[in-house]
């Protein structure tokens, strides 16, 4: 048909019979454009949102007002996108083809471009409309569908360390009650027997022994919360390298101090001490990676109503990407690991309102504590 003869109707008119006319022809050519994956479960609804798409441009010749019916449209296909777990990108390329094939089948309906050019101005816009609000749509129900899954991974997380509390709490407790005795009897026979071979090592094992059942206690938060008391850091940490001697000799680690005498804190004392405890022996068991050479380095200074605790090795760097994930519970890089130490060190600083993180180069690996002077 030739429209450019007809004059006794308009524009708008001439171009709805001339879709009419070649509709079909026009989404055997969309369809033969577009990327449609055979395993999309929605892969059927491409044509009937393709045709449907259609039918908005042609009432939009006529009817400009029709955004909400392209946002409509748009929603449901950012929905069955989602839904087939499909490429944001290829509905896109899609959205353009169609649209490219729209005008370049307008091009061929004989009207003049100098009157079409309103009309496929209003083609743009609507289609822009229609990827802009199928995109925003896709995004939001994508982020919604992440929050979901966090939200189960961290419920599994939970149930996890839930877990972990209720085996903590059957064998645990059971296994302290002897253990204190063990101890009390090692005690005992110190005094009796002074000069018997073995009894300080083994009453420093059963010392970390008993040091590593607290962990677990509070890693499933069974454990009875202690009053806090003021502690001179100076004091607790000469205890604390009284404590781990025998570790220490044995991993022949070069150890440095520097405390400043003014550094307080208000805490719960068994609970930092467990925080130190942990790092240094962590510290202690990096450095048997080196051959020689082992120095770990403690400092503690005053600054700015807070306490600096770092604690530096010399060992083996700590990659960038795994300086989050080891304070996460039951993350380890050793085979005999649990791990739940450095999840607890950091509970516990968190509980006292304090900051723990690692830093770790080629030279050092630091774990450095802050903590509210007391």
């Amino acid at each position: 048909m030739d429209f450019s003869s007809k004059s006794m109707i308009s524009t708008e008119e001439r171009l709805i019979q001339y879709l009419d006319e070649n509709g079909e022809e026009f989404l055997r050519l969309w369809l033969e454009s577009v990327i449609v994956h055979e395993k999309d479960i929605n892969k059927d609804r491409v044509r009937e949102n393709g045709y449907t798409m259609y039918l908005l441009v042609k009432r939009l010749i006529t009817h400009p007002e029709i955004g909400v019916e392209v946002k409509k449209l748009a929603y449901k296909v950012a929905k069955e996108r989602v839904e087939s777990n499909g490429n944001i990108g290829e509905f896109v390329y899609n959205v353009n083809s169609g649209r490219s094939t729209t005008i370049k089948s307008i091009y061929k309906s004989g009207i003049s471009m100098i009157d079409l050019q309103p009309i496929i101005d209003k083609i743009h816009h609507h289609f822009d409309l229609y990827c802009y609000h199928a995109v925003t749509r896709y995004t939001e129900l994508k982020d919604l569908e992440l929050k979901k899954k966090m939200l189960f991974i961290n419920q599994s997380h939970n149930d996890r360390l839930s877990l972990l509390g209720q085996m903590s709490s059957s064998f645990v407790h059971e296994f302290r009650n002897p253990l204190t005795s063990v101890i009390g009897f090692v005690k005992l026979l110190k005094t009796e027997y002074p000069s018997l071979k073995y009894l300080d090592t083994i009453e420093h094992e059963l010392d970390q022994l008993k040091f590593r059942i607290t962990q677990f206690l509070h890693a499933s938060r069974l454990e009875v919360v202690d009053k806090e008391e003021e502690i001179e850091m100076e004091d607790l940490l000469s205890e604390i390298l009284t404590f781990l001697y025998p570790s220490i000799v044995d991993g022949d680690v070069d150890v440095k101090t520097t405390v400043d005498s003014t550094c307080k804190i208000i805490a719960v004392k068994d609970e930092i001490k467990q925080v130190l405890v942990n790092i240094i022996l962590n510290s202690i068991d990096a450095l048997k990676h080196n051959a020689s050479n082992k120095k770990l380095a403690i400092t503690c200074e005053n600054k700015q109503h807070s306490i600096v605790f770092t604690i530096s090795n010399n060992g083996p760097k700590i990659p960038e990407e795994m300086k989050e994930a080891i304070f996460e519970p039951f993350y380890t890089t050793k085979s005999l690991g649990t791990g739940i130490g450095l999840y607890v060190c950091k509970t516990l600083i968190e509980k006292h309102k304090g900051m723990i993180h690692c830093e770790s180069n080629d030279q050092n690996t630091s774990f450095i504590i802050h903590l509210p002077m007391g």
